[in-house]
């Protein structure tokens, strides 16, 4: 019999993935430069062009063997080296080579963070808004997930309920800063009291509580906001890293887990991270992208056009009326829609060729999210459309 479990989730496809499904097909029809699509997370700029020259060069110069072999499965030793070296000296910690896993992006980071240091029936916390597909990650493992509702006034950390939520069945907290969908970044103090809080609670409760943070946004950090490191915070964390944003590499699925040096068996995760890849298959990530990532590993793919972007779309939610907080990275925007139910306002969009995600699946009802990683001049043409929609749909008073 077909798994049960899976075969249900055929009924949930993910409404980010529909949304894109439809502009694609809607472009066929009107020419996709007319759709205005804010649906998918795809960065819009190119990869540097010394990852494409390392690339070339590799393929004509190096033994085929070495370069499209397995890798080893906790990586190759150089990649795993040059990137621990990197973050000692980007971020002043001292991981070695046996604190890096190399992995198929963040999510295969966090598939593996979370059964290191989970079992069944063990909770996980983490904080709306959230990318929906923490779910997935963390019910795989056999954790149960529980959900801090959002600060709906900053998108920084709703302390309150977090005390009230963190017990005994803590066994790690998932964060996610820079954040998607908000774009919100965590601010230095918001770091500082949330591990004040947990260093607290393991004493409290005699085990360990492990900080597991997402940062594949990492880099897109706009002008004037600080992006604090959150393992210099906390002893007992684990950083789930992809290139995908930083490099714009998402479909060579190439990203790394670090241990904190300080942390609980921090000699051993790496290890007991290949063991759990045999059994959920999610091992030995491409030789080839490993080797040049490692030669590019403190560039970027020329980011300042997300925040171009970010500054276009914020003034103009703003003029037209929106409840919107201002992002501080990423290449994402988390507006308040103009009624109570954000799917009903985001199919009102659609007819406008505007296309919107509803925030319901991220943890914030009567929100939605806009991707911008698309040209600067559609966003500019997108203005005058959403302020259209806004008028004659709702009445809204603009310019």
């Amino acid at each position: 019999m077909i798994n049960q479990t899976y075969k249900k989730m055929l009924t949930g496809k993910s409404v980010i993935r529909e949304l894109s499904e439809y502009a694609t097909a809607r472009g066929k029809e009107i020419g996709y430069e007319n759709v205005f699509d804010y649906s998918l997370g795809n960065p819009s700029v190119p990869c540097p062009k010394e990852f494409t020259e390392e690339m070339l060069s590799m393929l004509e110069k190096e033994d085929p063997m070495a370069i499209h072999g397995y890798s080893p499965s906790l990586g190759i030793e150089s990649v795993r080296t040059a990137i621990a070296e990197s973050l000692n000296q980007r971020f002043g910690m001292e991981y070695q080579t046996e604190h890096i896993f190399m992995t198929s992006g963040a999510a295969g980071a966090l598939a593996h963070a979370l059964r290191c240091v989970t079992k069944p029936g063990d909770e996980v916390l983490i904080f709306a808004p959230y990318f929906t597909e923490y779910e997935h990650y963390v019910g795989g493992t056999g954790a149960v997930l529980r959900i801090v509702p959002a600060d709906t006034e900053t998108f920084q950390i709703n302390f309150t309920a977090f005390e009230e939520m963190l017990t005994e069945k803590t066994a790690a907290v998932l964060i996610n800063t820079p954040n998607n969908p908000s774009g919100i970044v965590y601010s230095k103090e918001t770091i500082q009291r949330l591990a004040a809080i947990m260093e607290e609670r393991q004493k409290q409760f005699g085990h360990d509580i492990f900080l597991i943070s997402d940062e594949p946004y990492r880099e897109i950090v706009f002008s004037g906001e600080e992006s604090p490191y959150i393992s210099k915070f906390y002893r007992n964390s684990i950083s789930a890293y992809s290139y995908s944003k930083s490099l714009s590499l998402p479909g060579e699925r190439i990203g790394y887990l670090a241990a904190n040096p300080a942390c609980t068996d921090a000699d051993k995760i790496a290890v007991i991270c290949s063991q759990i890849s045999r059994g959920i298959g999610h091992n030995c990530p491409p030789s080839s992208i490993q080797l040049a990532v490692a030669k590019v590993l403190d560039k970027t793919s020329d980011l300042s056009v997300y925040e171009t972007n970010r500054n276009l779309l914020y003034q103009a939610l703003v003029e037209i009326g929106f409840s919107v907080v201002k992002p501080g990275g990423t290449f994402y925007i988390f507006p308040k829609a103009l009624e109570e139910d954000a799917k009903a306002f985001c199919m009102k969009a659609k007819e406008y060729d505007l296309i919107l995600v509803p925030a319901d699946g991220f943890g914030c009802p009567g929100y939605f999210r806009m991707a911008y990683c698309i040209d600067t001049e559609k966003v500019k043409r997108s203005i005058p459309v959403l302020k259209r929609f806004a008028k004659e749909v709702y009445g809204m008073s603009v310019c």
